[in-house]
């Protein structure tokens, strides 16, 4: 298949869930470590497990990360995002959910120290820069996980 000046091959898009865990009006976020947005602040998620529900992949992977148990998952929107720049180009499309702990005594605990340089709560109207580009691009474009409604 082509795709503009690119031969894509038999690459297919991924599946990933990416989580707005929310603390009162802040937010989780990590540093990543990563080859994709090394150095930049991003949402807890991963990709999509083969039979797993959007919720359970929430849930394994803020829990796989983060140590944090989640109770509640809502499905928020999803973002198509693809990039053809760099060495190995990507596709995913991502399902945006909210969540909250299952405690709102637990503290987030870096699980991945070779993924993350460590995780931490943000306030919303102070979020850290830069931000990794889908995040940024939702919220540039004014999307407010405090205010969203489900939309599935």
């Amino acid at each position: 298949m082509e795709n503009g000046n690119r031969i894509c091959g038999d690459r297919r898009p991924q599946v990933g869930v990416a989580v707005f865990l929310l603390k009162s009006s802040s937010i989780l976020l990590g540093r990543r470590l990563s080859s994709v947005g090394y150095g930049t602040f991003a949402l807890p998620g991963g990709r999509l497990e083969f039979g797993e529900s959007f919720e359970e992949c929430a849930r394994r992977e803020v829990k796989e990360e983060t140590g944090i148990d989640v109770a509640r998952v809502e499905i928020l929107t999803v973002v198509n995002m693809v990039a053809l720049d760099g060495p190995n180009p990507t596709h995913f499309v991502t399902m945006i959910v909210r969540a909250e702990m299952a405690d709102l005594g637990q503290s987030p605990t870096n699980m991945e120290p070779d993924k993350c340089a460590g995780w931490a709560w943000y306030e919303w109207a102070q979020l850290p820069q830069p931000l990794f580009g889908p995040l940024e691009d939702l919220v540039k474009g004014g999307f407010n996980p405090f205010v969203a409604s489900r939309l599935m």
